[in-house]
């Protein structure tokens, strides 16, 4: 039976030693690096929503809203912020983090896609990684069985060894801090910067997407999100993970042909229905405050 898009487990057996090494054949030159956020780009809800529920808090993304406004952390880290910082949090031990994980609803299809991926596709090979600004620990829970661990790079946290209670930050993959991971895989792997795809949703992606369409990679945008959008070269909208093929197909593939990209759909057993490409100008006009300009326009 297909399933619809309207535009899930097995570990990627791809050592990442192979991805370090540098054969000199031709299939090298269709290496492509895939970075992809979590959060409602791979995930439909954050995972700051779903640790708070779990702990029957109902203001987090309250409390999420006044750290924006006040700039006092950087944006993505504002889980980070209350796990250290706020007194409802501090509650948190590493056992809740990866139990939050295992209730996060995925996007359809986002096995499949990983293993997809893993075999390539018309002679390309794509290696995927996914840079969060979640704890490390949620985002390994979640995608266990699907994304290998050592290929999920998210906010390290340094736990008391007797308590367990959360004292530090390591390391923290939002904002530009993703840029730095980023960096870090393009020189270990040798990948082309205009051979790496990133994906997003949110305003955490902002810094790293700016990047690397300033190296000449390739940009996706998962949602509508206003900082994002303008930046991404590409936005696409579905509930299932399979829909970011689309533009990988068409933009960095080069398929030019629709019936080619949903035959290749169809034998992953999806459907490809409502694909609307549009370009939206959102404006906000009003009347100018002039005394001296002239009478208002009227429809004729």
């Amino acid at each position: 039976m297909h399933q619809t898009i309207s535009v899930e487990r097995s570990f990627n057996s791809h050592s990442i030693l192979d991805d370090l090494v540098e054969p000199k054949s031709p299939s090298r030159r269709k290496h492509y690096l895939i970075a992809s956020d979590f959060d409602q780009t791979l995930s439909f809800n954050d995972t700051g929503v779903e640790l708070s529920a779990m702990l029957g808090l109902a203001d987090f993304e309250a409390k999420v809203k006044g750290l924006a406004n006040s700039h006092l952390v950087q944006q993505g880290g504002e889980l980070t912020y209350l796990l250290l910082h706020d007194p409802d949090y501090r509650q948190v031990r590493r056992e809740h983090l990866w139990e939050a994980g295992k209730r996060i609803r995925l996007k359809k299809n986002l096995a499949p896609l990983m293993e997809l991926l893993q075999q390539g596709i018309d002679g390309h090979r794509f290696t995927f990684y996914v840079v969060s600004a979640s704890p490390e620990e949620v985002v390994r829970s979640a995608l266990e069985g699907i994304v290998p661990p050592e290929r999920i790079f998210g906010t390290r946290l340094n736990y008391h060894p007797e308590t367990g209670e959360i004292t530090s930050v390591s390391k923290l993959t939002a904002g530009y801090g993703k840029v730095t991971v980023l960096d870090k895989l393009q020189e270990q792997l040798g990948i082309p910067w205009d051979r790496i795809v990133y994906l997003g949703d949110g305003s955490s992606d902002v810094h790293v997407m700016l990047h690397l369409n300033r190296c000449d990679g390739y940009t996706i945008a998962v949602s509508e999100n206003t900082h994002l959008a303008p930046i991404a070269r590409r936005t696409v909208l579905s509930d299932n993970a399979f829909s970011v093929l689309i533009p990988i197909l068409e933009d960095v593939i080069g398929w030019t042909d629709r019936s080619q990209i949903r035959e290749l759909f169809e034998q992953h057993g999806l459907d490809v229905q409502g694909w609307e490409k549009s370009q939206v100008d959102r404006l906000a006009i009003v009347a100018t405050v002039n005394e001296t300009a002239s009478a208002p326009l009227h429809a004729v």
